[in-house]
């Protein structure tokens, strides 16, 4: 039927696709739903798959930022919204802090750096992939993920400055 089915091998797109929009929106029902989105509007276009422009995480990422996109304003007008929680259950306490400490510093990061993370680290596109979808320059982007990791060192560095309660123990040397 294709002549290069993007979706011939989802089980590692579902993951890749989901790990960038849990970075984005947390682990949860919610980055399932989004996910689901994704795949299901990935399946209604796929016959406007191009390999020329990209491989199929690269377009599946594509549409993600769309579904995100949506989920995220419906979230905006939903009132009174709680925020997703960022730890999956049944991971260890140490796991869990690192998650949140790195949660609450991404918040303080603006919305480009929050976005050039999650694609780098959440989909696990490359510099180049990510500039292809941003209609960017690979050096551009490179630079641009540098120092936004520089600022989630620094967030995350705040953090530990912080006062912490008794019960919160610090995780030195567990960040990257």
């Amino acid at each position: 039927m294709f002549s290069h089915d993007p979706l011939a091998h989802p089980e590692p797109l579902i993951r890749r696709v989901y790990a960038y929009v849990a970075y984005r929106i947390g682990d949860g029902a919610d980055a399932e739903d989004v996910t689901s989105a994704t795949f299901e509007r990935a399946v209604r276009y796929r016959s406007s798959y191009d390999r020329r422009k990209g491989d199929p995480a690269a377009w599946l990422i594509g549409i993600a930022r769309r579904e995100l996109a949506e989920a995220l304003a419906a979230r905006a007008q939903a009132a009174g919204a709680a925020v997703p929680d960022v730890a999956a259950p049944g991971d260890l306490e140490e796991d869990s802090a690192l998650r949140l400490d790195t949660a609450a510093a991404m918040l303080r990061l603006d919305e480009r750096d929050r976005e050039l993370l999650a694609l780098r680290y959440g989909a696990d596109l490359t510099a180049k992939q990510i500039a292809e979808l941003l209609d960017e320059r690979t050096n551009t982007v490179e630079v641009a993920l540098h120092r936004a990791l520089r600022k989630l060192r620094k967030a995350l560095d705040r953090e530990d400055e912080a006062p912490a309660p008794a019960e919160v123990h610090s995780f030195e040397g567990v960040r990257a």
